[in-house]
């Protein structure tokens, strides 16, 4: 075949987070989910979790040489489009990657990931200034839950009304956007993207599925690849909560605990 008469390469993006060995979140479900939206997805690991349907049994944090290596591996040569990152567990990875980031001229998703599903904890209380400090200054689009705002910020959102606070709270660390992401509010699945000026108000009907695992890491992949492709930061994120809102309608049981969202439901692929 010649080089004419090749397809042309998707649009690039660049995971930097942790493995889940359940499949169900991590870099598995990044690269799931770039697969379903089109991108070329790649990957730099940070951890290696023993991970399943009921929690994480253990965690290894892989060499800071090893993660500087494998983004400089993938950038320099293949290039990227956008970066999105997510389990960081100690300051040192945190910094390493906000300088990688830094130096990178594409959009980059931070996704600061503190606690899983099951409450196991992913990010050394001593890396959070780190995050705080290093990585949101260097994110086009910050994506913390509620959990995450309190374990960064200290603002406690107990309704609706709190997400502003919130948002101003994560805003002033130095992200240009901030989505905060109501899941654990009642009701509708309610987000709040801003930049401090535009206000975006994202609603979904909530599904009586408890299999939500990779929910986190599921939307910013998906928020990473709409940015790829040259959408704005209030379209990708968008894009994003519709592909996300399909995936935990389709979520499926696995193992003995809480399964994960259905990456291919527009496929008809996993518990369908």
């Amino acid at each position: 075949m010649s080089a004419s008469s090749r397809a042309s390469a998707p649009p690039r993006v660049l995971t930097v987070a942790g493995s889940d060995s359940g499949g169900g979140a991590g870099i598995q479900a990044d690269l799931k989910t770039m697969l379903a939206l089109g991108v070329h997805g790649m990957s730099v690991l940070t951890a290696v979790t023993a991970q399943n349907s009921l929690g994480v049994q253990g965690a290894w944090e892989l060499p800071v040489e090893a993660v500087r290596a494998q983004y400089r591996s993938v950038v320099d040569d293949i290039g990227v489009d956008a970066v999105k990152t997510g389990m960081l567990s100690s300051a040192e990875l945190v910094e390493t990657v906000a300088e990688l980031i830094g130096g990178t001229a594409v959009p980059s998703v931070v996704d600061p990931v503190g606690v899983s599903k099951h409450g196991d904890s992913l990010l050394a209380a001593s890396a959070l200034d780190s995050v705080r400090t290093k990585l949101l200054p260097v994110a086009t689009v910050a994506t913390p839950n509620l959990d995450e705002v309190a374990q960064l910020t200290g603002v406690e959102v107990e309704s609706e009304d709190g997400m502003r606070r919130a948002a101003a709270a994560v805003l002033a660390y130095g992200p240009t956007w901030v989505l905060i992401k109501g899941g654990h509010l009642s009701g509708d699945a309610v987000d709040f993207l801003t930049d401090g000026s535009e206000e975006h108000w994202l609603r979904a009907p909530r599904f009586d599925n408890r299999h939500t695992h990779g929910t986190g890491c599921t939307l910013a992949s998906a928020i990473a690849s709409g940015l790829a492709k040259g959408r704005s930061v209030p379209e990708a994120v968008a894009a994003a909560k519709e592909y996300v809102t399909g995936a935990i309608a389709a979520g499926f049981a696995l193992g003995g605990g809480i399964g994960p969202v259905d990456h291919g439901w527009r496929f008809g692929t996993g518990g369908a």
